[in-house]
């Protein structure tokens, strides 16, 4: 017995070591997986933020290529006018005018003319004279021609009857055939027209200018007694403007193209010495920079120019003619610091996970050999670890042009990298132990120490609440105006994440802030530009209806108040007020002597036109890129809520924005003086929209009209309405 049981106690020793060791290698097997999914933690979120910033490089050049592309545009745009300022002036000369008239009342006999040979040698004169003055004249020939040969018509200047029969011209106007034929029937009927871009006589790039001349007395869009066409050679004037000043970058690339069939056809010089008008390229060439432009202007991508080198573009439409503006940049030139910055900051960032990796695999090994000094060595590690992050985190954040800090519940720096430091005047870490007062001002310190104060407070609550992604959920934007100390604004975006406190530190805010100043001035001219335009719209508007000279301007203000008072976002309060002012438009393209009659003394038809001018309006607006749905608004406004309206829209599936305009339309119209009659008072008005309130419009926009009226001063700005006439 004795002998049985000393042979079982060697059993037992083994299964107890293969138990230990069982439960070694599952906790070596662990601790790999948990070793190796850092790893890949890391490289992953080493990448993300490496895409990150190549993304907002992007965004950068998206802005400056922009801001470019818009300066030349407005330049073409502004020569483009000009041509047509040259021959508005020529077909406002009374004596034309006179010369015309006369011409158009005796059926086209000019012998009925009064001196009409007399008329006929100013008029020749005149032309002349203004297309030597204003380029529309032939350029002096680059050869010597023999002067008994007749030079083909390259340019010039010419003047038809209402029969599109020229009258006189210069020399060199070339013959009225094609593309010219079709412009002065255009323009007879009363529309300006664009002879677009064609390879002239003289294998130029040439373009025409055509206007109609209106009789003596005659209202302008009427039917025209005669037209003035300008040909004129494209030439540097025109190239001349795409080329930026101050540009010294080496790929970058202005030019026009426009689409022709199915191609993309370049319209003036290449950077490769191409002539205009000598390339075009199939249109569905695969990324396509030009293509690209003429479906989406406005746009900006990475895709391939016409010599096939990949570059960063955008575009712009220009107005009257059917050209879009190209501006690019070769991608290598664009983005190469860039990508070099952050090759090297994700090869950095590798080497520090390989490095931790090994110096954990290597703390692991040693601490199974040696127990008794694994805590010391454990410290030791922890600490290179923190050093070398800490480092780590100022290469990183050093080479950001964005202000990095972080502050404690006390607004107390903890940390800062080198661009706040210096934005500071003083070294980093200087920097630590201050507040953001003595840093920044009380004014924006007082600021963001309210905004971290919330912050901090909201992510303790989610942290007590165990509540998953508490830095993520936590985490806010913020974008804020301030004055400098010269009265100047300055624009701040600032990103406030919440730092989880230690033993060692109080919970504390990381604050990333961006100056985009100079991007809110732009933003704000731009704003600035569409009011104006709008405000420029809605005058022309009114202008035209005898009953009132304020009514598209009423409609944009009580449509604003009741967006207001919704407490809807700005892009629906401007949007409100653009489609209240414009939707009158289409009204410009009616006779005169429809405005301002009662709807009971029209014929269906022309009762018709009045009605759906709005539907007219949309169109007209329909390519103007605003920021809001003003184009939806004007189309939707005349919908009902119940879906009685012309397109069956009702309830919610009508934009809201189109339902205040409905409600501000027909509140201006119930107050207006009509038919002879006073308008209804305002109590009267809102109590009709009341009563028509769930059927025609919806209840919310009434009820938010009636409370401007009653309770914030609407009664009293808006009294005029009543004595309008």
């Amino acid at each position: 017995m004795a002998d049985a049981k000393a042979g079982e106690a060697p059993e037992e020793k083994d299964a107890e070591g293969e138990g230990s060791k069982g439960k070694v290698n599952r906790m070596v097997a662990i601790g790999i997986a948990v070793l190796l999914a850092v790893i890949g933690a890391g490289v992953f979120f080493a990448f993300q933020f490496v895409e990150g910033e190549r993304q907002r490089a992007l965004n950068e050049w998206q802005i400056r290529l922009g801001i470019v592309a818009d300066s030349r545009v407005a330049e073409i745009n502004d020569w483009i006018d000009g041509n047509f300022d040259v021959i508005a002036d020529l077909t406002e000369n009374a004596s034309l005018q006179l010369y015309l008239t006369e011409l158009s009342d005796s059926k086209g006999d000019s012998g009925q003319v009064t001196d009409g040979a007399a008329q006929q040698g100013y008029l020749n004169n005149l032309l002349v004279a203004i297309a030597d003055r204003s380029g529309f004249s032939a350029p002096p020939p680059s050869q010597e021609t023999n002067s008994n040969v007749e030079r083909a018509g390259i340019a010039g200047m010419a003047l038809t009857d209402a029969d599109g029969k020229p009258l006189v011209a210069t020399p060199e106007m070339p013959g009225l055939s094609g593309n010219i034929r079709k412009a002065i029937a255009t323009s007879l009927d009363g529309e300006p027209a664009v002879i677009d871009m064609y390879k002239g006589a003289s294998n130029d790039p040439t373009i025409g200018f055509v206007l109609p001349i209106y009789g003596v007395q005659a209202d302008t869009g009427a039917k025209g007694i005669g037209v003035a066409i300008g040909i004129r050679v494209v030439d540097e004037e025109l190239f001349d403007l795409m080329k930026q000043p101050g540009d010294t970058s080496k790929s970058s690339e202005t030019y026009l193209v426009r689409k022709k069939a199915n191609s993309v056809e370049y319209l003036s010089p290449l950077a490769d010495r191409t002539a205009p008008l000598k390339r075009s390229m199939a249109f569905d060439t695969k990324d396509l920079a030009g293509a690209f432009a003429l479906n989406t202007p406005g746009g900006f991508g990475i895709k391939r120019d016409y010599a096939g080198e990949e570059v960063l573009v955008t575009s712009r439409a220009l107005a009257d003619v059917p050209w879009v503006l190209v501006r690019k940049i070769a991608r290598s030139e664009a983005l190469a610091a860039n990508e070099s910055r952050l090759q090297t900051i994700f090869v950095v960032f590798v080497l520090i996970i390989i490095g931790v990796t090994v110096a954990m695999i290597a703390v692991w090994r040693h601490g199974t050999s040696l127990r008794a000094e694994a805590a010391a060595e454990k410290f030791r590690i922890s600490s290179e670890r923190f050093e070398n992050i800490s480092k780590f985190m100022r290469v990183i954040t050093n080479s950001q042009p964005t202000h990095i800090f972080a502050v404690d519940g006390t607004t107390t720096y903890t940390f800062s990298n080198e661009p706040a430091a210096k934005a500071a005047g003083i070294e980093p870490e200087d920097m630590m132990g201050k507040t953001m007062a003595s840093i920044m001002g009380p004014v924006k310190a007082k600021f963001y120490a309210d905004v971290n104060k919330d912050i901090l407070k909201e992510f303790a609550d989610l942290e007590e609440e165990g509540v998953e992604e508490s830095v993520q959920k936590g985490r806010k934007a913020f974008v804020q105006r301030f004055e400098d100390e010269n009265g100047e604004m300055e624009v701040l975006k600032s990103d406030h994440i919440p730092l989880r406190g230690d033993r060692d530190h109080p919970p504390g805010i990381l604050m990333i802030l961006d100056d985009i100043t100079e991007f809110s001035r732009e933003q704000l001219k731009s704003e600035a530009r569409l009011k104006q335009l709008v405000t420029t719209l809605a005058d022309v508007v009114d202008k035209r209806d005898p009953s009132s000279d304020t009514r598209s301007s009423d409609v944009g203000d009580v449509a604003r108040a009741i967006a207001e008072e919704l407490n809807c976002d700005r892009h629906q309060i401007d949007s409100a007020d653009f489609a209240g002012n414009l939707r009158s438009l289409g009204t410009v393209l009616l006779p005169q002597e429809l405005m301002g009659r009662a709807l009971s003394e029209l014929a269906e038809n022309e009762r018709s036109q009045l009605t759906g001018a709005h539907v007219t309006s949309a169109q007209l607006l329909g390519n103007i890129d605003f920021e809001g749905p003003v184009v939806d608004t004007i189309r939707q406004s005349s919908e009902h809520y119940d879906g009685s309206g012309p397109e069956g829209l009702g309830g919610e599936a009508i934009i809201l924005t189109a339902r205040i305009v409905a409600v501000a339309n027909a509140f201006v119209d119930l107050c207006s003086p009509r038919e002879g009659g006073a308008g209804l008072s305002l109590e009267e008005a809102t109590a009709r929209l009341l009563a028509d309130s769930g059927s025609l419009y919806d209840r919310r926009a009434v009820s938010a009209l009636l409370n401007h009226v009653e309770n914030h001063g609407g009664a009293l700005k808006w009294a005029h309405f009543l004595h309008r006439g």
